[in-house]
C-alpha cells in the first residue's frame, strides 16, 4: 500500500493549520495579504490535485505555499509553528455492487474526513440480507473498490461478525450512508463494549439523486427484456 496519499494529506492539513495561525497573527498590509492569498491558492490547488490522485503535483503546491509563509516568518512579518495534524481513519461498509455516482459521492465524503477504509460485504451475507446474490462476486467488488482514488484500503468483511473488521482497523470515524439500515446509538454502544469508546459514528445527510444498485439492475433487466420482445 502506497503511503503517498497519507503523507500528502498530512502536508495539506499541516499547511491549513499554519495558514490559520498566520492569518490570526500577521501584520496586515497589501503586500503581505497578497502573499497569503497566493499561499491559499496553492493550498486549493494541492487539494484539487490530491483529489485527482496526482500526489506529486499536490505535494509541490504545498511546498510552494510553505515557502511563501516561511518567507513571511523570516522577514519578521508573522509567527507560526508547524504542527503535525491528526489524519483520521474513516471506515465505511457496504456491498458496492455495480458502482454508480452515489457510491462515489459516499466515498468522497469519507475522503473529506480522512483516509477511507472500506469493508466489502461478503457474498453470503449479501444473499442473507438482500434475499439475492450480488451481481459481482466479492473478489471482483474488492478489486474494483480498491482501485478507486478516494479509497485508502479495502478489505472483505467477516463471514459471521460484521464488527470484526472494525476491531482490526480501529477507525476514528465510522461513516454511514444516508439510508444505511444501522442504528447509530446501538452501534456506539456496541463499539464501547468492544473496546472502541472513542470511535465516532457519523451519518452522511445528503444523498446524490436517487441512485441504487438494485434499481440499476431492474432497469437493465427491463432494457434486455424489451430488446428481446
Amino acid at each position: 500500500m502506497s503511503e503517498q496519499p497519507t503523507r500528502v494529506r498530512s502536508y495539506i492539513s499541516a499547511l491549513e493549520l499554519a495558514l490559520k495561525e498566520v492569518k490570526a497573527r500577521v501584520v496586515q498590509s497589501k503586500e503581505v495579504n497578497e502573499v497569503i492569498r497566493l499561499a491559499e491558492l496553492y493550498l486549493e490547488d494541492a487539494k484539487y490535485y490530491l483529489g485527482l490522485g496526482d500526489y506529486l503535483t499536490s505535494a509541490s503546491c504545498v511546498a510552494y505555499a510553505e515557502g511563501l509563509i516561511d518567507a513571511l516568518r523570516m522577514l519578521g512579518l508573522t509567527e507560526f509553528s508547524w504542527r503535525k495534524p491528526n489524519v483520521y481513519k474513516v471506515l465505511v461498509a457496504g456491498t458496492f455492487d455495480i458502482l454508480h455516482p452515489g457510491h462515489l459521492h459516499f466515498l468522497n465524503k469519507a475522503f473529506e474526513l480522512g483516509l477511507p477504509h472500506v469493508v466489502i460485504s461478503r457474498d453470503i451475507n449479501v444473499l442473507r440480507n438482500k434475499g439475492r446474490p450480488p451481481v459481482m462476486n466479492e473478489q471482483d467488488r474488492l478489486l474494483v473498490v480498491s482501485s478507486l482514488k478516494p479509497v485508502y484500503r479495502a478489505v472483505l468483511g467477516d463471514l459471521e461478525d460484521h464488527l470484526k473488521p472494525l476491531l482490526e482497523i480501529r477507525p476514528d470515524i465510522v461513516l454511514l450512508g444516508p439510508d444505511q439500515p444501522v442504528d447509530e446509538n446501538n452501534l456506539v454502544k456496541e463499539l464501547e463494549k468492544r473496546g472502541l469508546p472513542s470511535t465516532k459514528v457519523v451519518r452522511v445527510k445528503d444523498r446524490l439523486n436517487d441512485y441504487s444498485s438494485t434499481k440499476i439492475i431492474r432497469k437493465a433487466c427491463n432494457v434486455i427484456n424489451d430488446s428481446t420482445e
